[in-house]
Formats: structure tokens, C-alpha cells, sequence
């Protein structure tokens, strides 16, 4: 009887670890600036350093060699794998942001204009009779 217990426990746990691979367990990752699009939408030259920490919060790089230079990148790793990466790069020129670089979504009144596009016909006014009193 003994036999038959071991025997059928060692079945048991050979048919349920033969359905799949066994691996660790991986956590979900996240690195970084989290960067939506709303606040970097926002960004434009002009800004001071003070609106742009507001806006974004404190760059995750911060060269010392290139002090009007911030960078931020934001990383994110679901279950070891690399899912989605942005990264944003901002110029100064003293306090003011003078140039965007990087992963900035596209302004909508930016939408270039097609040139070959037809033009709308303008319906010519009716001429009023002469002699005919309105």
C-alpha cells in the first residue's frame, strides 16, 4: 500500500509540472520620470525651470558638465521584458526653456496642410432685376 501512495504521488506531481515551464517570478518594473502626455503637451519654450519641475518633476539626470541640459527617462519592465520607454530631453539658455527633444507628442494645430487640396466653388450672388423694387 505504501508502494501504490509514493507511486501515485510521484504521478501526481510529474502530470502537473509537465503542462507547463516552471520559472521565477518576475515583478513589474517601473523606472524613472512617469511621463504623460498631458504635462509634456504642456511643455513650450518660455517656460522657467521652476514651471518645468512643477510640470514634470525633478529630471532624473542632471549633468553637471551641461547644466542647461535635462533629461528625463522613464522606464517599464513587465515581467523582465521592456515594455514601454520615453525619454525627453530639455534645453535652457539661463532660466527659460529654449528647445524640446525626444518623445513629445505631436500639437494638434501642427497638422500640415495638404497643397493640392480643391478649393470650395463660391456660389456667384443672384443679380438683382433692374427697375424691380424690393
Amino acid at each position: 500500500m505504501r508502494h501504490f501512495l509514493i507511486t501515485a504521488l510521484f504521478l501526481s506531481l510529474a502530470a502537473g509540472c509537465a503542462g507547463g515551464k516552471i520559472s521565477p517570478y518576475r515583478i513589474d518594473v517601473q523606472q524613472g520620470n512617469a511621463l504623460d502626455e498631458e504635462s509634456v503637451a504642456r511643455l513650450k519654450p518660455g517656460l522657467s525651470r521652476s514651471q518645468v519641475r512643477f510640470l514634470l518633476g525633478t529630471p532624473l539626470v542632471v549633468d553637471p558638465f551641461h547644466a542647461d541640459r535635462w533629461d528625463y527617462v522613464y522606464l517599464y519592465h513587465k515581467a523582465g521584458r521592456l515594455t514601454e520607454q520615453k525619454r525627453v530631453t530639455l534645453y535652457f539658455e539661463g532660466d527659460t526653456l529654449a528647445r524640446i527633444e525626444g518623445d513629445v507628442p505631436a500639437a494638434p494645430d501642427a497638422a500640415p496642410v495638404p497643397q493640392s487640396a480643391p478649393a470650395t466653388p463660391v456660389e456667384p450672388a443672384m443679380p438683382q432685376e433692374q427697375g424691380a423694387t424690393p
